[in-house]
């Protein structure tokens, strides 16, 4: 005698094969959320894509500790969360409370049973600390990445990484945003003359290349040293800046004193004018104090992080809405992200 392990086939009374599968219609639906870190880019988001943000609780209590909940049912929706990891004096928030609350955003999320959670965060939190620079120091940039996928994220899209390992922190596909072409189009449009580009250090001279290339200019280097944290020093500038207008281009802009010893080192080699351009404009310390007393005749920089009130009235903020909103269609209907810049966002 012999026994079959075979599962047998399931009928109904009528003795009718019944199939494997159940066929259904299906409508991807796309919802998008705001943390409390930049409120405002999540509503001009919202607006491009014509939609309305999301309904959530998001509160701290007094015991510092952050709460949230989603006020519908988010279920089988791509969820997109807009939350730059910075600070918001409106809102009473920190750099690491706003961490923490995309972090409890994206687990709320995941237990309500969203189909993915895309963590949008224009502004990548701890990105400057990408590698040991001493013994016993942490990578924090890769100790986010960790905590992000650890709550659950599927994707986050981000904008001008300080550095290209951080993309190789993350085991979920992330997508890499630059604010390149809307800063080049911008001094394209002053049509300004006798143009260059300077790099404030080695590191930046493949972004600072691309930049000059699109705004037809020449590229100078200046040699910068850190003896210490946030501290920087000028030794020199490399390349021809007498009787130009300099353009010098970063990533971040924090404390701006290196920025501001950039603009006299570049005036003091010869420049007539100068500019800087930078994506996000953290603005610690005394930032704005430190601009207004600057020789720079406009500050360019992004909303990718919000400023706080007071600003200087040589800085100026472009809105990064359209290209997030670009990036989140395409990410939505499974359409290529690159196609946004032609391949051009690979800065490093």
């Amino acid at each position: 005698m012999t026994t079959s392990l075979e599962t047998p086939i399931a009928r109904d009374h009528t003795d009718t094969v019944l199939p494997t599968s159940l066929p259904f219609e299906s409508d991807k639906r796309l919802m998008l959320f705001s943390g409390r870190a930049n409120p405002e880019l999540a509503y001009r988001i919202a607006g491009k894509l014509g939609v309305e943000l999301g309904p959530v609780t998001l509160k701290t209590f007094s015991s510092g500790e952050v709460y949230c909940r989603y006020d519908e049912s988010i279920r089988g929706a791509d969820v997109f969360i807009v939350q730059s990891t910075c600070g918001n004096p409106e809102t009473g928030l920190t750099a690491n409370d706003a961490l923490m609350e995309l972090l409890v955003m994206i687990d709320a999320a995941v237990g309500a049973s969203a189909h993915r959670v895309i963590a949008v965060m224009p502004w990548y939190g701890y990105s400057r600390q990408d590698k040991k620079s001493a013994p016993r120091e942490p990578i924090s940039a890769r100790l986010v990445a960790r905590m992000l996928e650890s709550a659950g994220a599927d994707r986050v899209l981000t904008m001008d990484l300080h550095a290209g390992q951080v993309q190789g922190f993350f085991q979920v596909p992330l997508d890499h945003m630059t604010a390149t072409m809307m800063l080049t189009q911008y001094f394209n449009d002053m049509a300004l003359d006798d143009l260059v580009v300077v790099s404030p250090d080695a590191g930046r001279v493949k972004l600072n290349k691309m930049f000059a290339a699109k705004v037809g200019a020449d590229l100078a280097i200046l040699n910068k040293e850190r003896p210490a944290q946030q501290v920087a020093e000028i030794t020199n500038v490399i390349g021809d800046v007498k009787g130009k207008t300099a353009v010098i281009v970063d990533d971040i802009i924090d404390t701006a004193g290196t920025l501001r010893a950039s603009g006299e080192a570049v005036l003091a080699a010869g420049a007539e004018r100068v500019f800087a351009a930078a994506t996000h404009a953290v603005f610690s310390g005394g930032a704005y104090e430190t601009l207004a007393a600057s020789s720079f005749e406009q500050i360019v920089v992004t909303d990718t992080i919000p400023l706080r009130p007071g600003a200087p009235a040589n800085v100026r903020v472009l809105s990064c809405a359209d290209l997030l909103t670009d990036s989140i269609r395409r990410i939505f209907t499974d359409d290529s992200v690159s196609e946004v810049f032609g391949g051009e966002n690979q800065l490093f």
